[in-house]
């Protein structure tokens, strides 16, 4: 009698659009054209040739910020971002103090620096699982603490199952319709040896001959020098989508929580069918925890001593940094250097689901992993869509209009748009995906030296990494804090 053999699952992404507004061009690109050609015009009338020959070192200055590309950028679309830039070092904002409050302390505030200043922990009466309000982008977010059984040691059968599984769980949470963003973290942290040795406390036996004291020398050792992995999945709630309920509900922060509260329990029950257990949301001090050993991984030995059940909690007041320096391609907090990376480009050839793990594994390398989902109306993504297939065939109609060849990537976008396309027709649901990769370390070297490795290991893993020079500070905000944001 034959086994039945279980292929596993593999995955592709599509190929990501370069795209602009008009003939490839972005925004930027195309105002400086347009505004170029507009300045020739008045030339050529005013003064005719001569002073548009005169004018040719400006002419060839457009041509350089719109033609030539550095990190996946034109220099005409980078000019935004290293002004923005330029301005905060000139106005003393790439150095963020946390200064001594003299003034009655807003109830649950996080202190962060940023935009996510305004950023505070609330607790519905009653309860123990708090929520991160925003004022600003009208949003709660909840956040819990994950766990699973190593996705690479399980059997095909029970990799497909939990693909499965969490794709009808993106699915059930893209179609509720208030829920703006889902975050997925996973972060390695120093080890402190405090949760090893509190078991050996409670159930060793050090008075066992020999052995005892084997195993005593060996939690004190090896303990600290473990780098375990932690996850988290942050939940954020619209409350501008979700005011018919929330005013159901009774209105307020309290409806919001009564609404999030169900939201939480069907996602937590989805979550298990993909192998996912949570294990609890996370109270206010949980969650300041998780903010401040993100700027500061050396603090969570502390928490962890000083805390009763031994899970880090720490106060909200204090879960921002106590310093913040911002370079052009780092930042630099409390005891660490971090630097954060977007996923440029996922693998666009078949691949095995867990095509991940080479990247999430590299060993000697402290890194957070954010999946950021941002779910899609149906209707807004079937325009998208539409509006995508017609920037497809203008572009291929302007080039055989002109002469020029066929391009082959429009060829594979618009059949990956197609795709896109059928499955929302065929009732699946939509979500837009960003990878965020934040390296962190000690020293600028050890930094560089583990930016290398994960670089490396992004191309044994088919995934192209963009380090975010200039948005240093607002990418560790994205890709290092459970705060299920997304705007950089």
């Amino acid at each position: 009698m034959s086994e039945l053999t279980v292929t596993p699952l593999t995955v592709k992404f599509p190929h990501r659009s370069r795209r602009g507004i008009l003939l490839g061009l972005s925004l930027p690109q195309l105002v400086l054209v347009s505004s170029a050609l507009a300045l020739l015009l008045v030339t050529v009338v005013s003064t005719g040739l001569v002073g548009a020959i005169v004018l040719t070192p400006l002419w060839a200055a457009i041509a350089a910020l719109v033609a030539i590309r550095r990190h996946g950028r034109s220099l005409i679309d980078w000019a935004p971002i290293v002004t923005r830039y330029v301005h905060r070092r000139r106005t003393g904002q790439t150095m963020w103090l946390a200064r001594p409050v003299t003034r009655p302390r807003q109830d649950g505030l996080l202190h962060l620096p940023g935009t996510t200043a305004s950023l505070r922990v609330v607790t519905p009466a009653g309860s123990q699982a708090a929520a991160v309000h925003d004022p600003h982008q009208q949003t709660l977010t909840a956040v819990a603490h994950v766990s699973s059984r190593a996705f690479a040691l399980l059997d095909p059968a029970a990799q497909n199952h939990n693909v499965a599984g969490w794709g009808r769980a993106l699915a059930g949470i893209a179609r509720t319709g208030h829920i703006a963003t889902v975050q997925v973290l996973e972060r390695t942290v120093p080890d402190s040896g405090d949760t090893l040795a509190r078991h050996w406390t409670q159930q060793g036996r050090p008075e066992t001959p020999v052995a005892g004291q084997v195993y005593a020398d060996l939690v004190a050792s090896a303990g600290p020098a473990a780098a375990p992995h932690e996850a988290y999945l942050a939940i954020s709630l619209d409350l501008k989508a979700a005011k018919r309920l929330i005013s159901q509900a009774g209105g307020g922060l309290p409806g919001a929580f009564t609404v999030m509260e169900q939201t939480t329990s069907s996602v937590a029950q989805a979550a298990r069918s993909a192998g996912l257990m949570v294990s609890g949301w996370l109270s206010a001090r949980e969650i300041a925890a998780v903010v401040r050993t993100a700027y500061d991984p050396k603090a969570l030995s502390g928490l962890q001593q000083w805390s009763e059940t031994g899970r880090a909690e720490a106060d909200p007041a204090a879960a921002g940094p106590v310093v913040q320096v911002e370079e052009y391609d780092r930042v630099i907090t409390d005891t660490a250097r971090h630097a954060t990376y977007w996923v440029e480009n996922w693998p666009r050839t078949e691949t095995s689901a867990g095509f991940l793990h080479g990247l999430m594994f590299t060993a000697g390398v402290r890194r957070s992993l954010s999946l950021i989902y941002v779910p899609q109306g149906l209707e807004s993504a079937l325009r998208d869509v539409q509006r995508k297939k017609a920037a497809i065939i203008a572009d291929a109609n302007e080039r055989q209009r002109r002469g020029v060849v066929d391009s082959e990537a429009d060829s594979v976008e618009y059949a990956d748009v197609k795709v896109r396309e059928r499955q929302l027709i065929a009732g699946h649901a939509d979500v837009a995906l960003t990878g965020l990769l934040t390296v962190s370390a000690e020293t600028d070297a050890l930094l560089d030296a583990a930016c290398a490795q994960i670089e490396t290991a992004a191309v044994t893993t088919q995934v192209d990494l963009r380090r975010l020079n200039f948005q240093q500070p607002d990418a560790l905000t994205l890709g290092a804090l459970p705060l299920a944001r997304t705007a950089l």
